[in-house]
């Protein structure tokens, strides 16, 4: 008969997720020798191989990516009982791991965490930021219990409940606030910054400049928005941004800012869950109560030129 407790299995699941010893050590805060420990004694009891140990990265075997499968399954299992012991006892409380997008996450994120703290006091909140697809991902495996994103996410797994939309609005060098605003056609002539392939926002601005697939040579991309707004104001290009950024970045740089012509772009940012969570009324009466809360935002940009 095999033992294995669940302590191993999380042991696993962290390793066949990071593919290496130290990083999936770190994510479990144990020492890299006891995660290889634990491993070799799980590997005893299967009596087979279940990782290849290479000298940058673990991969599984056959035995070990269907062990992972089903330790997903399992694990998810016993978080969801958790969860349902949590949501019989009351108010919100205790641990929400809760995801959001890079594009949300500097501008929106404290507020959040002060309204959560303020009607949820014995939450302990533990965000994570990192793009949409690892979002998804972590959020149906089990290892986030709700995320800030951009909707739709049109997966059936998971519940989308709205909080606000927003539009987006154009950053240019300072020198240029007082010509006119170019429409979404001119910009595809122009040197656009965008942000790297995996944000959402990217393909979000893409779509209303009706780029091709493949970008023009001439495009020019940064790892987060205070660096495309940075690089505008050392005249490099220009760039789109949502106005929940504006407070923020417009401040950091010589750029000026504007709405763009009707019909001007916008996103829709929403909260979502796993459909089989125990505390999904729990989360959308979260989600609700903050809905009125953020849905003024749009205040903060209602004097800009466009």
């Amino acid at each position: 008969m095999i033992n294995i407790t669940m302590k191993q299995l999380r042991y696993f699941e962290a390793l066949a997720r990071h593919r290496h010893f130290g990083r999936a050590a770190e994510a479990c805060a144990i020492s890299q020798p006891a995660l290889s420990v634990q491993m070799k004694e799980l590997e005893a009891m299967f009596g087979a191989p279940l990782i290849e140990r290479g000298a940058r990265e673990v991969r599984l075997s056959g035995l070990g990516e269907e062990l992972v499968r089903r330790a997903r399954d399992i694990l998810r299992a016993v978080d969801e009982l958790e969860d349902l012991t949590r949501s019989a006892k009351g108010p919100l409380a205790g641990p929400l791991r809760l995801g959001i997008i890079p594009t949300v996450a500097p501008y929106l994120l404290p507020e959040l965490i002060k309204l959560m703290a303020q009607s949820y006091p014995d939450l302990d909140i533990r965000p994570r930021e990192t793009v949409t697809q690892t979002l998804i991902r972590d959020l149906i495996d089990g290892r986030l219990d709700v995320a800030v994103v951009a909707l739709p996410m049109s997966e059936p797994s998971l519940v989308e409940v709205p909080l606000f939309d927003e539009e987006f609005v154009l950053v240019r060098p300072l020198a240029d606030a007082a010509k006119p605003v170019p429409r979404p056609e001119a910009l595809r002539e122009m040197r656009l910054l965008l942000l790297e392939e995996g944000h959402c926002f990217r393909d979000q601005a893409i779509s209303f400049c009706n780029l091709s697939p493949a970008p023009p040579k001439n495009l020019m991309e940064g790892s987060s928005l205070s660096t495309l707004v940075q690089m505008v104001g050392a005249g490099i290009g220009v760039t789109l941004i949502p106005e929940m950024a504006v407070p923020i970045e417009s401040g950091s740089a010589e750029v000026s800012v504007a709405r763009l012509p009707e019909p001007r772009p916008k996103r829709r940012i929403g909260m979502v869950w796993r459909q089989s969570s125990p505390l999904g009324d729990k989360l959308r009466q979260l989600a609700e109560s903050l809905q009125g809360a953020v849905s003024v935002r749009g205040s903060a940009v209602s004097a800009l030129p466009g």
